[in-house]
């Protein structure tokens, strides 16, 4: 526990109906002491944990009064960071919480940093990496989905598993470890099989938690969804309708969309950012064809590609090449026009590339949209349940995903060593790998460097 006292303004910079001053460390009372006067005349170090007073901010060297303001007290150990914090809830303007913020600094603390709150309050064993990581996610979560999937991990779902999985390790590990330190000692040997069993039991829960990697970064991060297609296909006219939104302009002119539309759109839980491009097409204009460059670089960054087809004109070589170029990506082709009289079929379109593409015919003019959001979720989500995530743990950080595929690698190296019979030292190398790498991610053997990039991206007062 640091004996320096961090501030900081811990609400959004403008005016609303509260400002919101934390301090948190061993001088946060004897400055809110200087600084605050409630209405029983009662001092704030006075206090128990968990209590407020209502009273006045003023200022220690004018006597003038700052600002009315409730004070709240939460004591060390039982505090968010561990240690004394002090809140001063004032009115939501831009002065008044900076003149609050000056006079703590004046009076000793210092600014903290971004994430330095969470930071201690993982420093002092109040909660584990993963945790800590969860807070940003709950503050930046854009669909309900998302915010359940964080606040599951917050609560520790994440972390019972990975406990659970280092608890059997380590015991196999001390086991093995007193057999080659102690051999003249009349310790049971453990049987091959009986090894064997508890490696086999953490990689198949390493596997499970895996499999639900790609899954659990839509649902945090979201995906890109690059909308692409020739000219008057339907690009916009998709666009608009997933938005319900008269978004992007929709002529009868080829070549109206030039530049890049962006919008995010909650699609039952997952944040989707949608992106309509350019018409793909030869053109003399200088504006399109950079629209249409863009367009084509965009393919390379999309988790998802939507390819729009118009099923009432015939096929051309975009249409071809488009298909061609982004075969491996996931998509979904979206068959418009399906009101007018089709002139080509699915037969004309080439199967390899193709691949594992969603096909859905439509009519954006009157049809439905439910097929084609299904198409979406279905291919992305791939059989996994959106809704209720809070009955497993998943894995939403590519920290955490590298961490088990490390400690993986590791188990498969003991299991291979154990089943060769190679002596038990070599084995217990594998073991300690895994468990070093499974402490990466709930923060037991994880290296300061590492901490500090994963708190850097907290704002500050967090």
């Amino acid at each position: 526990m640091t004996d320096q006292t961090i501030a900081a303004i811990a609400t959004a910079i403008g005016e609303a109906g509260i400002g919101i001053v934390r301090l948190s460390g061993s001088k946060a009372l004897e400055i809110a002491d200087q600084i605050f006067s409630s209405r029983q005349g009662l001092p704030p170090s006075s206090l128990p944990g968990y209590s407020a007073r209502y009273g006045r901010v003023v200022d220690p060297e004018t006597k003038r009064t700052v600002d009315e303001a409730v004070l709240l007290v939460m004591r060390a150990p039982r505090s968010y960071t561990g240690e004394d914090v002090v809140e001063f809830q004032c009115h939501g303007g831009v002065v008044v919480v900076q003149r609050i913020l000056e006079m703590a600094l004046r009076l000793g603390a210092r600014l903290a940093e971004p994430g330095e709150f969470t930071k201690r309050a993982f420093l002092n064993g109040r909660i584990d990496l993963s945790q800590a990581e969860a807070v940003i996610d709950v503050v930046r979560s854009r669909t309900e989905a998302s915010l359940e999937l964080a606040v599951d991990q917050l609560e520790g779902s994440l972390s019972r598993r990975i406990g659970a999985i280092r608890e059997h390790l380590y015991d196999l590990v001390v086991r093995v470890e007193a057999i080659i330190d102690y051999p003249e000692d009349d310790i049971p040997e453990m049987e091959m099989d009986e090894m064997a069993e508890v490696i086999q039991a953490g990689l198949a829960e390493l596997e499970r938690l895996l499999a639900t990697a790609d899954q659990g970064k839509v649902l945090r991060e979201g995906l890109k969804a690059v909308i692409t297609g020739k000219p008057n296909v339907g690009k916009s006219s998709l666009l608009n309708r997933l938005l319900d939104e008269q978004r992007a302009l929709v002529t009868d002119i080829p070549g109206t969309t030039r530049d890049i539309i962006e919008e995010v759109l909650n699609l039952k839980g997952i944040p989707l950012r949608l992106i309509d491009t350019a018409g793909i097409r030869e053109s003399a204009d200088v504006v399109e064809r950079l629209g249409v460059e863009r367009a084509v670089q965009l393919w390379s960054e999309a988790d998802l590609i939507i390819h729009v087809l118009d099923g009432s004109v015939p096929l051309t070589e975009e249409d071809f090449q488009i298909l061609a170029q982004t075969k491996d990506k996931h998509r979904v082709v979206v068959i418009n026009k399906s009101d007018l009289p089709r002139v080509w079929d699915l037969a004309d379109l080439p199967q390899a590339d193709l691949g594992g593409a969603k096909i859905v015919e439509i009519s954006l003019l009157e049809g439905e949209l439910d097929p084609v959001v299904d198409a979406i979720l279905d291919l992305v989500m791939q059989g996994v349940v959106r809704e209720g995530t809070s009955s497993q743990a998943i894995i939403t950080r590519a920290r955490h995903k590298a961490a088990l595929e490390q400690a993986k690698g590791d188990l498969e190296q003991a299991l291979e060593t154990l089943t060769s019979g190679l002596p038990l030292d070599l084995i217990s190398v594998g073991l300690q790998g895994a468990l070093e790498h499974l402490g990466e991610i709930t923060g037991e053997t994880v290296r300061e460097n590492v901490i500090d990039r994963i708190f850097a991206q907290f704002c500050i007062g967090k």
